[in-house]
């Protein structure tokens, strides 16, 4: 992952945005996958690849043998990666933070945590105090999702 944002407003309609109202906006690739399978995964294309257009990012999946569990599963990486990505300013505190990594909402709460982060310069604590909450309640949410921490130690390293 880069060191660097995409700024857009329009994220967080991104986000919401229906599974079949995401797709629209996403060039569809489907492609052989290689690796372990046997010979049905390398005669029949069930890897999917979504390019979202307005950003440029780029998924793919190739985890299952079917088609549509693969569709599925990179449109969710397509909105975690959008928001892990693609920044608002000024970031807005979630409407809630108890979101489960596994709700649907997920993708739009970490990309308000790093909205409000990235304004705070990934100042752990400065964010904290923005969000009302202790700086260790903040960094226990953070470290519940490794991608989003190890995302989050990047940029204050690099700060």
């Amino acid at each position: 992952m880069s060191k660097t944002f995409i700024f857009n407003q329009e994220r967080d309609d991104w986000l919401n945005l229906s599974d079949m109202d995401l797709e629209k906006v996403c060039r569809l690739d489907f492609f052989k996958a290689s690796g372990r399978g046997g010979q049905k995964r390398n005669k029949t294309s069930n890897a999917v690849r979504f390019t979202h257009e307005p950003s440029a990012i780029a998924v793919s999946d190739c985890s299952s043998r079917s088609q549509h569990k693969n569709r599925a599963t990179a449109l969710k990486k397509l909105r975690y990666q959008i928001a892990l990505q693609v920044r608002v300013t000024p970031g807005t505190a979630p409407e809630r933070l108890d979101v489960s990594l596994s709700n649907s909402e997920y993708p739009i709460f970490t990309a308000h945590i790093l909205d409000i982060l990235n304004d705070n310069e990934f100042i752990i604590s400065q964010a904290a105090k923005s969000l009302e909450l202790s700086t260790s309640k903040l960094i226990k949410i953070l470290q519940r999702d490794k991608i989003l921490w190890q995302l989050v130690q990047s940029f204050k390293e690099s700060a």
